[in-house]
């Protein structure tokens, strides 16, 4: 079986100093992907026995970037998606190996007055795209905080939430696009009616305390590769971010 973990880690420093290496060997993942490392090349000396170490660091300081740690060494790796607008804040990696893509995202948050959404909506369809041409050549698995509650069972309180940056209409049309154009949401697929389980909660209000949260973190995989999925898992928890991590298993 192939274990593989993704952690929006909302500053990886911030979180290396709340016991992540810890956490870290404890799970003992085949790949372990990181989104919002928040880091600059050089800005921190990382290594780790036995896995093989990707960083994507966005060109803003202080932004968004994303990693994985890999057991086993690919057959090639490449940064971004290929479209210039898109590759300047260090959100997307794509591992290539025998039989499959493995791609950690950082989706774009449309943010504040939905003032990215028109952004958003550009970078979805590029990034399915992307994801669709991979497809024509061998399974994929991607990863991450994809920043979309995708349907009212995703989030503590949907109603209140409708317009906001995560559960618009336009960002959960995107979603639902990308899972019938060929992908499959694992959590669902293992846990199609589970309720109050979710991967990131607000800093405010006490939300994870009262579990107000959203499931924004995931696990897609193409239809192709639906026989090899065994389980999928959100593991509540786990602290240290904003974010908990998620699971998935292969055969």
């Amino acid at each position: 079986m192939q274990k593989f973990i993704s952690w929006n880690v909302n500053g990886l420093r911030a979180v290396i100093d709340k016991g992540f290496w810890d956490y870290f060997d404890s799970a003992d993942a085949d790949i372990f992907c990181l989104q919002e490392i928040k880091l600059s090349e050089g800005q921190l000396e990382c290594e780790k026995a036995g896995y093989h170490i990707y960083w994507n660091y966005a060109e803003k300081k202080g932004y968004s970037g994303t990693a994985i740690f890999s057991k086993k060494e690919p057959l090639s790796v490449s940064y971004g998606i290929g479209i210039e607008e898109h590759d300047h804040e260090g959100r997307v990696i794509t591992l290539e190996f025998e039989d499959f893509y493995f791609i950690t995202c950082y989706t774009p948050n449309s943010q504040n007055e939905l003032k990215r959404l028109d952004y958003r909506m550009t970078w979805e369809d590029d990034f399915r795209n992307y994801l669709l041409e991979l497809n024509k050549k061998k399974g994929v698995v991607l990863c991450g905080d994809l920043n979309v509650a995708h349907q009212e069972i995703d989030l503590k309180n949907p109603k209140t939430n409708r317009k906001n940056a995560g559960f618009t209409d336009e960002e959960r049309e995107k979603m639902t696009e990308l899972l019938e154009a060929g992908f499959i949401d694992s959590f669902r697929y293992f846990y199609p009616d589970q309720t109050d389980i979710y991967s990131w909660w607000s800093y405010r209000f006490k939300a994870r305390e009262k579990n107000a949260g959203w499931r924004i973190d995931y696990f897609i995989v193409s239809e192709d590769m639906k026989d090899r999925m065994k389980d999928a898992k959100i593991h509540t928890d786990v602290f240290g971010s904003d974010h908990c991590p998620v699971e998935l298993d292969l055969n």
